[in-house]
């Protein structure tokens, strides 16, 4: 199954791909941590519809990928380079890519009891893993925990794995065991934007403005940017 964004399907809280009717679901943390390490061929074998969560960031994929190391091909791959602007929105969430020399991400998130969020950058191997992988997958703890009885009730897989070893957990203005980096759930949303662009099949030069973003609007993002072949040119 190619991890292209031709082949995505709407799923809660995840990014995921099916074709032919196999499902592969949570794939932004993986895909992320490949194109921010400047991978771009692999091989990817699972034994399930899902890869794992782990800790809710994507540390244990960006330390394996430096274990395994890499091989140096004849051909590379080559970026796609933005040419004109293409946003889209929905409400006040919005999302645009303009112009920009490398892949440049400034986020934006409020959220209830805690206040507004921000974090801007530009993705290079070095601040990805420093700034951005140790971040992790956050929601409301109440919901958090109701989501999973849902799923148990209702048989079906939603949420089972969600616990505070595998997200940040907020009650209120606080995390359940503290932040691992300031501003942790703005981070980690810019881990999912970038493993989201890596379904463009190339690295994207261009700067992002994500505002309230989610994998929705995010791919919503990629399938308008890759429909309107004059916003972009293979450098």
């Amino acid at each position: 199954m190619p991890a292209l964004w031709q082949y995505r399907e709407s799923q809660p809280l995840s990014s995921a791909l099916r074709r032919e009717g196999i499902l592969v679901r949570t794939i932004e943390h993986l895909l992320a941590s490949l194109s921010a390490l400047q991978i771009d061929n692999a091989l990817v074998e699972i034994d399930a519809d899902e890869l794992p969560i782990f800790d809710g960031s994507a540390t244990p994929w960006c330390e394996a990928i430096r274990a395994a190391g890499r091989r140096e091909q004849p051909q590379g791959c080559r970026p796609i380079r933005v040419l004109r602007a293409v946003s889209v929105r929905n409400g006040r969430r919005h999302i645009r890519i303009e112009p920009g020399t490398g892949l440049h991400v400034t986020g934006h998130i409020e959220l209830a009891h805690i206040g507004p969020l921000d974090w801007s950058g530009a993705i290079t191997p070095e601040t990805f893993e420093r700034e951005i992988v140790p971040s992790r997958s956050f929601g409301r703890y109440v919901r958090a925990m109701a989501g999973r009885a849902f799923g148990y009730v209702t048989g079906r897989d939603f949420l089972q794995g969600v616990s505070t070893g595998s997200a940040a957990l907020l009650i209120r203005d606080r995390v359940l065991g503290g932040l691992r980096v300031p501003d942790e759930p703005v981070r980690h949303r810019v881990l999912d934007l970038v493993g989201d662009l890596a379904l463009t099949g190339h690295w994207v030069e261009g700067k992002v403005t994500a505002f309230h973003t989610g994998h929705e609007l995010n791919h919503a993002l990629v399938a308008a940017l890759m429909r309107d072949r004059a916003a972009w040119e293979l450098a």
